[in-house]
């Protein structure tokens, strides 16, 4: 019975343990995490922990479970605020079962087992040997308390040397499932942001770009609001690649991509659409401004010496295609074509220069 009900609460914390990953992929808890957070993830866990006392071992008043693991976990990662906040409310839990002998022992355990966690925590000592210390610590006190509470010297012989093996299989599970799903959730999220960022100039690719577009094609539905957008496009940038390489062309492109984002506002969109071809969309923005940060774009681009990787500066231009609903454009669908077209008459007039849609 001893060992089906501890594992019966191994599983319980793994499953817990799950579900909390999956409901907090947003953020992860460090000790850089705001006091909110740690705050909330130390209620988390002492809800854990009072969970796993309602599945516990009972010997007379005395309550055997592994509600220190939680606590453990907390100050791992997240430091003291999460683990006190877990502990107190795990403690809360013990004296709502019963004040008696066994509770103030309890009491005992959970503020000591907390305190040389957060301690050993701090310390610079690797991740292993600190779960190492953390878990042992735990059995030796849950040890000491065991043979002050139960007198049976027979039933200490089973349960002892099983709940010091349960123990620790418990903890190293527990470590592993969190550092195994902390790092899923790390992978998940950096290819989620990958599929969204051009990875040469880290601005959006033509993924975000559609997706930003729509959502705001929708919100203009709701609300009477400008959207005017810039068609960018550098002039005989095939020149630039045939002339100096492939790799040069790149630096040229990061270098635009640097200027494209110091020459708009902060909350526009701007995206690399492909090659050489760029894209600002500005929101809520009339025409008469779109026009002139489509020039200052311009200008910025002619006046800056892209410095070459071997060495040498070069000198390149951009061609702009200005379009603005619903001032060139009545139905705001076809911003994006008539920006492209602005942008064709551009390179046709002869290439650094402004034009806009329809006019």
């Amino acid at each position: 019975m001893i060992i089906k009900e501890l594992f019966a609460n191994l599983a319980i914390l793994i499953a817990l343990l799950y579900l909390y990953t999956q409901v907090s992929t947003n953020y992860q808890l460090t000790t850089q995490s705001s006091v909110k957070s740690k705050v909330l993830t130390g209620v988390a866990g002492g809800v854990l922990g009072n969970i796993l006392m309602q599945y516990s071992i009972q010997i007379g008043t005395t309550i055997i479970d592994l509600r220190p693991i939680p606590i453990l976990l907390l100050a791992y990662f997240g430091g003291a605020i999460p683990a006190f906040i877990s502990m107190v409310m795990i403690i809360g839990g013990r004296l709502l079962i019963g004040i008696n002998i066994s509770s103030y022992a309890a009491i005992y355990l959970m503020v000591s087992i907390t305190l040389f966690s957060v301690l050993i925590s701090k310390t610079k000592l690797t991740g292993r040997v600190k779960q190492f210390l953390m878990l042992t610590f735990t059995n030796i006190a849950s040890t000491i308390l065991f043979i002050y509470l139960i007198k049976d010297t027979n039933y200490l012989k089973v349960l002892i040397p099983v709940y010091w093996i349960v123990s620790y299989c418990s903890g190293y599970v527990a470590f592993k499932t969190v550092n195994l799903l902390r790092k899923s959730q790390q992978l998940f999220q950096k290819y989620k942001a990958a599929s969204t960022v051009d990875p040469l100039t880290g601005l959006n690719n033509v993924r975000k770009f559609d997706e930003v577009f729509n959502a705001s094609i929708a919100e203009l539905e709701k609300k009477k609001k400008k959207l005017s957008l810039l068609y960018i496009d550098i002039d005989f940038f095939k020149k630039v690649n045939d002339t100096y390489g492939h790799a040069e062309g790149d630096v040229v492109l990061k270098e635009l991509g640097h200027i494209l984002r110091s020459c708009t506002r902060t909350f526009d969109i701007v995206s690399r659409n492909g090659g050489e071809e760029f894209t600002v969309l500005l929101l809520d923005c009339p025409l008469e401004e779109a026009v002139q940060i489509g020039e200052r774009i311009r200008k910025t681009v002619e006046d800056n010496p892209f410095t070459l990787e071997k060495g040498g500066k070069i000198n390149v231009t951009v061609s702009v295609g200005v379009s603005c609903y619903p001032e060139t454009t009545e139905d705001v669908a076809l911003i994006i074509k008539d920006a492209d077209k602005a942008l064709y008459e551009a390179k046709k007039s002869g290439r650094n220069m402004v034009c806009v849609a329809n006019y």
